[in-house]
């Protein structure tokens, strides 16, 4: 068996400008006034991480940041489910996603779930308001929910696979597919194998550089992928 694990932002999705609206409302709601900067686009790291940034650099003091950060990242999913709409409607599947999720998921050996800088509760929307949610088993995935830093989800995903599927997961036999460094590093620390997908803001030599196993340039070479995961994991 090989688990495969999704990364879903600029990967499977685009959300648009949807994730920062969220975030100016939520911090609007806790800090009492509007942030002046925000996060940067498709840098990969965890929501909880984020939202310290966004808390730092927009002066809250540092006496009241992690309380305030707890505030926004559990009102974070709520939050996004106000804006199912703005998904749709703004939104899209990335190139080939649907495809590639659907063939992943039929391929008898190989074991689809996320990993993912989203909240669980944040992936599932997304995953749910593009249709995306039969094609992976979210019991075994690991989000921002789970651990603050990426390259810990892999283990947890791992561990989540070994006891359900009654069968061991590592580095040989475990496969990112992602669009960011974070993506990269996740897998590289983590303990899996790394497919760069070159469909969100980081460039396919930037992914070869930081030390992705194998890149695309998107998604639509559905057998393409299916044969890159079974030779990274032989």
């Amino acid at each position: 068996m090989i688990l495969v694990l999704w990364d879903i932002d600029r990967t499977l999705l685009y959300v648009g400008d949807t994730d920062r609206a969220v975030y100016r409302e939520t911090f609007r709601e806790v800090v009492g006034r509007d942030a002046e900067r925000l996060p940067e686009r498709g840098t990969g790291v965890t929501m909880p991480l984020a939202v310290r940034e966004l808390l730092a650099a927009n002066g809250v003091p540092a006496n009241e940041l992690e309380q305030q950060a707890q505030q926004i990242v559990d009102r974070l999913p709520s939050q996004l489910g106000r804006h199912c709409e703005d998904l749709r409607r703004t939104g899209r599947l990335m190139p080939g996603a649907k495809e590639a999720l659907a063939a992943v998921h039929q391929a008898e050996i190989l074991i689809p779930t996320v990993v993912t800088g989203n909240l669980r509760g944040s992936a599932e929307i997304k995953l749910s308001t593009f249709s995306l949610m039969d094609y992976v088993d979210l019991s075994i995935g690991a989000f921002a929910s789970d651990d603050l830093h990426r390259p810990a989800l892999v283990g947890i995903a791992q561990k989540r696979s070994n006891a359900a599927y009654r069968h061991s997961f590592s580095r040989d036999n475990t496969v990112i597919i992602g669009d960011s460094l974070q993506d990269v590093r996740t897998g590289k620390e983590g303990g899996a194998k790394v497919i760069g997908v070159a469909s969100g803001t980081t460039s396919a030599r930037q992914l070869a550089e930081a030390g992705a196993d194998h890149v695309l340039p998107d998604l639509t070479d559905v057998d393409r992928l299916l044969k890159v995961v079974h030779d990274m994991a032989k």
